[in-house]
């Protein structure tokens, strides 16, 4: 295992819940991080901006709260993710505030910048950046991020095609601080497996849209229980990024998933409103969701994960 750095060091379970574009919100932020995980939120789900400082000292607020009340249970910390790409305009004054409330944790996406991270650390700040392959994950490394976020093939959302026993192990051949893996994590047991392979957490967000607390339809969270890896379609139609979608949300929009022509990545746009309207219509998801067998909240959620994860271990010891 790694040498953690201080928010990361003390979790009761080693998860950390992936930042869900339009559907995390403050609500289901909160629910992980008083259930023992990481919780964390895109700033850009605050709409309209200034609606992050509300949230910011929502969360803040609340889990002071709750460690105060339960110091022997205290939450895990949250983290924000900040999309750094140069279609995000909002980028400056989003990390602004997040400086401003001393957030434990950054998750930075799309792009890695040495002001950025510069400015997590002001106050003591973990970043940990996103990455698909071995030469982004040098890069963010080389920019300032403290761990990285390996996201291979099978994960909800921008995912990559990677083998995550490839990606893991090349990373490990460097680097030897915290790392997350992402990639159809669903199961206690699969959260073993990806410490067994080398990373120090795993990285769940498809499982967390089929909770109560999230912020989508109905339809999308039964969508969620009701199919499974066969229903996940890969195209960079949506955003000019490749990531992975959810089949019948692709058909109610009018397009046949099997038919779909490619994007322009030089089109790529993730800071405005016609990028929010994209991920509302159509739904993103891992392939990892053939797992999941009702909507419930995110507390029951993460119990039942630390029982999978407690009996697999006991299954490896037996």
């Amino acid at each position: 295992m790694s040498q953690l750095p201080g928010a990361l060091a003390h979790l009761p379970l080693p998860i950390i819940g992936s930042p869900l574009f339009i559907v995390s919100n403050p609500k289901l932020v909160i629910a992980q991080c008083i259930a023992g995980v990481v919780g964390s939120m895109p700033a850009l789900n605050a709409r309209p901006a200034s609606q992050l400082d509300e949230w910011l000292a929502e969360i803040t607020e609340t889990l002071a709260a709750h460690n105060r009340a339960h110091p022997d249970r205290p939450a895990a910390p949250f983290a924000i993710n900040q999309i750094v790409h140069k279609s995000n305009d909002r980028l400056e004054q989003d990390m602004a505030l997040c400086v401003k409330y001393k957030v434990p944790i950054y998750i930075t996406s799309l792009g890695a910048r040495e002001d950025i991270n510069a400015a997590a650390h002001s106050h003591g700040g973990v970043v940990l950046h996103d990455i698909i392959n071995n030469a982004f994950a040098r890069k963010a490394i080389d920019k300032g991020a403290d761990g990285l976020i390996a996201v291979a093939a099978g994960a909800g959302g921008h995912a990559g095609v990677k083998s995550p026993f490839a990606l893991i192990q090349e990373i490990r051949q460097w680097f030897d601080g915290p790392v997350a893996l992402s990639g159809s994590i669903a199961s206690g047991g699969a959260v073993l497996a990806a410490q067994a392979m080398g990373a120090d957490f795993a990285y769940i967000g498809s499982a967390f849209i089929a909770t109560e607390e999230a912020r989508a339809s109905q339809e999308y969270k039964q969508a969620i229980v009701d199919c499974n890896s066969d229903d996940i379609v890969y195209t960079n139609l949506f955003t000019g990024v490749h990531g992975n979608y959810l089949a019948p949300s692709i058909r109610m929009a009018g397009l046949d998933p099997a038919k779909l022509p490619e994007s322009d990545p030089s089109k790529m746009n993730f800071g405005g409103d016609v990028a929010a309207k994209a991920w509302k219509d159509i739904w993103g998801c891992g392939q990892g969701i053939g797992a999941i067998d009702k909507v419930q909240k995110a507390g029951d959620f993460i119990a039942q994960l630390k029982r999978e994860y407690e009996e697999a271990r006991q299954r490896l010891c037996a």
